[in-house]
């Protein structure tokens, strides 16, 4: 193995905690939650973690990418909150949960591509811009719901709900959108032109823009796809829930993503990640909010926790460099 081949052992080690450290961390949270639960490995449990992180997984993916090329979005939870109210919305007029999808991925796009054109057209920070889509989002969302929720009708429950609720083969559907969507972002990032200049964009723009990469068309598509993977889980949520709290739907969602782009080993700077390290991230926040809820620690220090998870990570992140 390249791992080990012509190595000592403190090269392997360096190595490990390193390119690594995202596989080491979750090796360690398993042996953790299987300590406090060593009925932790059944496939009920293991199935659910991948469910009760499948939404929030998916905008990981989007982040990802806007992370890697050094920028940051923190318009995800609302823009979710404003795609799924309206994607009931649409729901109840139509009576097509196929159309409600569709209005959902088309509407996170849009949102995607407001987002890019205003960062790239615009030259305006890209915190300073989702910043300000957080806040427009949810007071649109809020403003339609008139503080009440978005619920879709008697006709279409069961059919909206058989999305999320539903399996394949035992397999529940939730598991499988994060999975083929991770699979697909791998795909983009590591396959193809558009991820290596995402790279490369994250790395030095000035770089990259000298290099012939025309750096604003990928800032736009970047924020395009992600975007679209709001809405898509802005749909699933839906899905789920039946029912959409305006005020709190996707509360804290840019949060848990960033989070779990961080402690995937995405540098916050950009131009480095692994999108396998995102996928862990997910289930690594999913797995200690697990082990913190079996070993009876207050709910409310979930917050907390969190937060020192994405500080240790981003020490780590700087000690490498």
């Amino acid at each position: 193995m390249t791992l080990f081949k012509n190595r000592n052992i403190k090269d392997v080690w360096h190595n490990i905690t390193g390119n690594y450290s995202h596989w080491l961390s979750f090796i360690i949270l398993l042996l953790a939650a299987v300590i406090v639960n060593p009925s932790f490995f059944s496939w009920s449990n293991l199935s659910n973690q991948f469910v009760q992180g499948a939404i929030v997984g998916i905008c990981a993916m989007g982040m990802s990418l806007v992370i890697s090329a050094g920028m940051i979005d923190l318009s995800v939870g609302s823009a979710v909150a404003l795609i799924s109210g309206l994607g009931i919305t649409v729901l109840n007029r139509t009576q097509s949960v196929f159309l409600c999808l569709l209005f959902c991925l088309g509407a996170g796009l849009i949102v995607g591509l407001i987002n890019g054109i205003l960062v790239t057209k615009g030259r305006i920070a890209p915190f300073i811009v989702t910043l300000a889509a957080m806040s427009a989002w949810r007071s649109v969302i809020n403003q339609l719901g008139q503080g009440g929720p978005f619920t879709a009708s008697r006709e279409m429950y069961a059919g909206l709900r058989e999305v999320a609720a539903g399996n394949y083969l035992f397999i529940p559907n939730l598991m499988l959108f994060f999975i083929i969507i991770t699979i697909i972002t791998g795909i983009l990032m590591s396959k193809t032109k558009f991820g290596t200049y995402v790279y490369a964009i994250g790395s030095n723009q000035l770089a990259a823009r000298l290099s012939g990469i025309s750096v604003d068309r990928v800032k736009t598509l970047i924020f395009t796809y992600a975007g679209t993977l709001y809405g898509l889980s802005a749909f699933l949520l839906a899905s789920r829930l039946t029912s959409i709290q305006a005020a709190s739907a996707g509360s804290a969602y840019e949060m848990d993503a960033i989070a779990a782009v961080a402690i995937g080993g995405t540098s916050m700077a950009g131009g480095r990640g692994k999108i396998t390290g995102t996928f862990l991230g997910v289930l690594m926040l999913r797995i200690i909010s697990t082990v913190l809820i079996m070993a009876r620690v207050p709910p409310f220090l979930n917050g907390l926790v969190q937060g020192v998870i994405i500080i240790i990570a981003v020490l780590a992140q700087n000690r490498k460099k």
